[in-house]
């Protein structure tokens, strides 16, 4: 069996999908894992790691395409605006591995479908207790959660702790995290590392005891709760929005730095802190807004960009896991591999069990058959028999 990691060729993306120390376990059972020249450059990885790990290094992707049993890669579908990778060349029955932004219709899909190809999408893995070693949205919102703090420690004219100097004591920094998921709890963990005072909110009161197992504050703006599935928020009401908005303006208002951490995988950013409360800041505080790739939670968010609004630096970074590579694709790797593992048999051998949840909640399709429910409704995927 083939296993084919390629340079990715998204502009912003400097992951690679495979790190050569899980080289070692792919190749077990007389497997080839083979590897672009240059796969690993932009995050550290050298072809020659990859070579002493066992794996082969091929500068002929089109012809390695053809080969491949199976595709690992960080970005395919809708997920890879450069469109790097022609799936039509995969031959029919492959298996594809990546994160595919599975929500949007893109033509990989359909070729993916018409190829016979079992693909499967890494965002729709269940966070379950089983799944956790699998789990590509947590490991990457970790990374951002730790970024976000660093971005916004460059960006604001203050330092993070308190400092008594023979010139007077500098008070620290308040910094508010809104969203206390994966990312909001690293967040939380990095300001605290860094001297902050740390205050957080979420719609979900059960997660009062993470955070303030944490050293923050945990602020509970009275809206009622808003437990969603799948370690989600469930999305409020517009009362209860309307609610939120009006507790939140004053309290926003005295803080230095604001993290937005609410996204829910395939839907729009929530919006929470409205153009008012950026107002209400004061100049030279910062906004940072992690959910900025579907729309930010901050309504004067624009992906990508930093820019100044009413005195206020607001920030919407794109791709932040990207930002630390090597450590992300280091994650992003084991995350794969772990996956990978769960469709081989002990000597090696692809062998794909539909039934299993794990495989089934991230199926998109699977010999050419639609595959996740929601997903495949999404793309307009219909039963061929």
């Amino acid at each position: 069996m083939n296993i084919l990691v390629l340079q990715e060729k998204h502009a912003e993306e400097r992951r690679v999908a495979v790190v050569p120390d899980h080289v070692p376990a792919l190749v077990k059972g007389g497997n080839s894992v083979l590897v672009e020249s240059g796969a690993g450059a932009l995050s550290g990885y050298e072809d020659r790691a990859y070579r002493e790990k066992g794996a082969q290094i091929i500068t002929d992707r089109r012809g390695a395409l053809k080969e491949a049993d199976v595709l690992v890669a960080v970005r395919l579908g809708a997920a890879d605006e450069s469109d790097g990778v022609d799936v039509n060349l995969l031959k029919e029955g492959a298996v594809v591995i990546a994160m595919m932004d599975p929500w949007k219709k893109h033509p990989a899909f359909d070729a993916m479908k018409a190829r016979k190809i079992s693909a499967f999408a890494l965002e729709l893995i269940p966070r379950t207790t089983r799944a956790q070693s699998m789990d590509v949205l947590s490991s990457m919102a970790n990374l951002a959660g730790y970024k976000g703090v660093l971005f916004a420690a460059e960006l604001l004219p203050k330092l993070f702790p308190m400092m008594m100097t023979a010139a007077g004591t500098i008070t620290p920094a308040k910094v508010f995290v809104l969203g206390a998921g994966v990312a909001g709890l690293q967040a939380i963990a990095t300001a605290k590392r860094l001297g902050a005072v740390v205050s957080a909110y979420d719609v979900r009161p059960a997660v009062q005891e993470q955070v303030e197992s944490l050293g923050a504050e945990f602020i509970a703006f009275d809206v009622g709760s808003a437990e969603g599935t799948g370690g989600y928020a469930a999305e409020l009401t517009s009362e209860q929005k309307q609610k939120q908005q009006e507790l939140m303006i004053d309290y926003v208002g005295g803080v230095d730095i604001v993290i937005t951490t609410a996204a829910v995988p395939g839907k729009p950013s929530p919006k929470l802190i409205s153009e008012e409360m950026v107002k209400k800041m004061a100049p030279g505080s910062v906004i940072v807004d992690l959910a900025s790739e579907r729309g930010g939670n901050c309504e004067v968010t624009t992906p990508g960009e930093k820019k100044v609004v009413h005195g206020v630096t607001v920030y919407g970074p794109v791709n932040v896991p990207s930002t630390v590579a090597h450590t992300a694709s280091q994650l992003y790797s084991k995350n794969c591999t772990s996956f990978l593992n769960l469709l081989r048999t002990e000597e090696g051998e692809l062998h794909i069990t539909p039934e299993d949840d794990i495989v089934a909640g991230c199926m998109i399709c699977h010999r050419g058959e639609p595959g996740n429910e929601g997903a495949t409704e999404a793309l307009g995927f219909k039963e061929t028999s």
